[in-house]
C-alpha cells in the first residue's frame, strides 16, 4: 500500500513563490507498523513520515527557488503545477526537454557528507544536454526521494540546484520531496532532474551541416564531472588512497582527492550561448558515459567520421591518476570518462580562431582537438589517434 500525500515544494503564483509545500503532494511509502494500536492512534509521524520537517525544508529554499525565476514564470493555478509560456520573440518554437541523475557519484556525497554540489551535477546534466540542440534552458524540475528526510542535508542539496539553475539562467519552478521509510538506508537519498528549453526551429543545431574539413574543438571539462563513479569508486578503494588526504603528487595543491573528485559537473550554458551570437555552431556533443568515442557520433551524419587528435590536449591529472592506479586500457578511458574534455564543438575553420578565443577570454581551456573526415570503412565514427 502507498500514501501519496506529498509536498509539492514550489508553486508559483504572478512570478512569485508563495507554497512550497501542499499537503496533497507529499509521497512516502506505508511504514511497518507496531502490531498494538498506540492509545492516541496511528499518525503519519508514528508511520515514518514527517510532514513538519517537509515545511521547515520549504521555509529553507523558498528563496533559493525565488532568485532563478524568469519573466516567462506564470502563477499556477490552485498551485498544483506550475506555468511557464514561451513568449513572443519565437516564430516557430521548439520545445527541447531532458532529464538524468547523478548515478554513483552519490555514494561518495554519502560517505563523504558533501551534498551541495551534487544539485549542481544534478543540473548541469541536463542543461548541458538541452544546450547541444540549441536551446536556452527555460526551467528545471527535481525529484528528490529519501527514507528519512534530513532538513540539512536536503537544503544543502537543494541549495546547489538552484544554483546550478541561477548560473544556467534556468527557473527552479518545482519539484517533488518524497519521503519513503524504509525504501532507503539513513542518510542516503536518489535524485533526478528534469529540463525544459526553448529554441528557434531554424536554429536547431542537430548536424545536418556538418561537412569534411570541418573542426572539433574540445572545451575543457572540471573535473569527472558525473560520470564513471562507479569505476573511480573501485579504484579508490583497491589504491588505499586516503580520499582526504591532498591529491597524490599535489597536482591540485591543497585541493584533497575528495575535493577534485567532487568538483561539480561544469555549466556550458551561457558561454555557449553568446558564442552562439558569433559563429555557426554545426554540431555539438556533451561527453558524458560514454567519453568521447560514444558521443561525438551522435552528431555527424552517415558518412562522416571524427579524427581527434591525442596530442592536442592535455589529459588532467585525475584522469593520469585512474589510469595509472586502476590499469585502465586507454580505449576504455577513452570511453567511460570525459578525459578532460566536457564538451565538444563542430565549426567551420574559419570560425575556429574565434570560438577559441572566445573561450580564452572567459578563463576557459579549449583546443583545437581534431576534424571531420569521411568515414574509413575500417574505422568508428570516432577515433582518437
Amino acid at each position: 500500500m502507498t500514501f501519496v500525500d506529498g509536498v509539492r515544494r514550489i508553486a508559483v503564483h504572478s512570478g512569485s513563490v508563495t507554497s512550497v509545500l501542499r499537503p496533497m503532494d507529499f509521497t512516502a511509502s506505508e511504514a511497518p507498523l507496531s502490531a498494538t494500536t498506540p492509545q492516541s492512534g496511528f499518525s503519519y509521524r508514528s508511520a515514518g513520515v514527517d510532514i513538519d520537517a517537509g515545511e521547515a525544508l520549504v521555509e529553507r529554499i523558498k528563496p533559493l527557488a525565488q532568485r532563478t525565476l524568469r519573466p516567462e514564470v506564470l502563477g499556477g493555478i490552485g498551485g498544483f503545477a506550475a506555468l511557464v509560456e514561451i513568449g513572443k520573440r519565437y516564430r516557430e518554437p521548439v520545445l527541447v526537454s531532458g532529464t538524468d541523475g547523478v548515478g554513483t557519484k552519490l555514494r561518495l556525497a554519502f560517505e563523504l557528507n558533501r551534498h551541495d554540489g551534487v544539485g549542481i551535477d544534478l543540473v548541469a546534466m541536463s542543461v548541458n544536454d538541452i544546450l547541444v540542440q540549441g536551446a536556452e534552458p527555460l526551467f528545471f524540475l527535481d525529484y528528490f526521494a529519501c527514507g528519512r528526510l534530513d532538513v540539512e542535508q536536503a537544503a544543502q542539496v537543494i541549495a546547489g540546484i538552484a544554483q546550478g539553475c541561477e548560473e544556467s539562467g534556468c527557473a527552479l519552478i518545482g519539484g517533488e520531496t518524497a519521503e519513503m521509510p524504509d525504501s532507503y538506508p539513513a542518510g542516503e537519498y536518489d535524485l533526478a532532474g528534469f529540463a525544459v528549453g526553448v529554441v528557434e526551429k531554424s536554429a536547431l543545431v542537430n548536424g545536418t551541416n556538418i561537412c569534411v574539413g570541418d573542426r572539433v574543438i574540445g572545451v575543457s571539462s572540471s573535473g569527472a564531472h558525473s560520470n564513471g563513479f562507479s569505476l573511480i569508486r573501485k579504484i579508490v578503494s583497491h589504491s588505499g588512497a586516503d580520499l582526504g588526504a591532498p591529491f597524490p603528487g599535489g597536482a591540485f595543491g591543497e585541493a584533497s582527492l575528495a575535493d577534485v573528485l567532487m568538483t561539480p559537473t561544469r555549466l556550458y550554458v551561457k558561454p555557449v550561448l553568446a558564442l552562439r551570437q558569433k559563429i555557426t555552431l554545426k554540431g555539438m556533443a556533451h561527453i558524458t558515459g560514454g567519453g568521447l568515442l560514444d558521443n561525438v557520433p551522435r552528431v555527424l551524419p552517415a558518412g562522416l567520421a571524427a579524427c581527434l587528435q591525442r596530442d592536442q590536449w592535455p589529459r588532467l591529472p585525475l584522469f593520469s591518476w585512474l589510469q595509472q592506479e586502476g590499469g585502465v586500457a586507454e580505449e576504455e578511458m577513452l570511453r567511460v570518462f570525459n578525459c578532460g574534455i566536457g564538451l565538444t564543438l563542430i565549426v567551420s575553420p574559419e570560425d575556429e580562431a574565434t570560438a577559441l578565443r572566445h573561450f580564452a577570454d572567459l578563463g576557459w581551456a579549449a583546443w583545437g582537438i581534431g576534424e571531420i573526415v569521411h568515414q574509413p570503412v575500417d574505422r568508428p565514427a570516432t577515433w582518437v589517434e
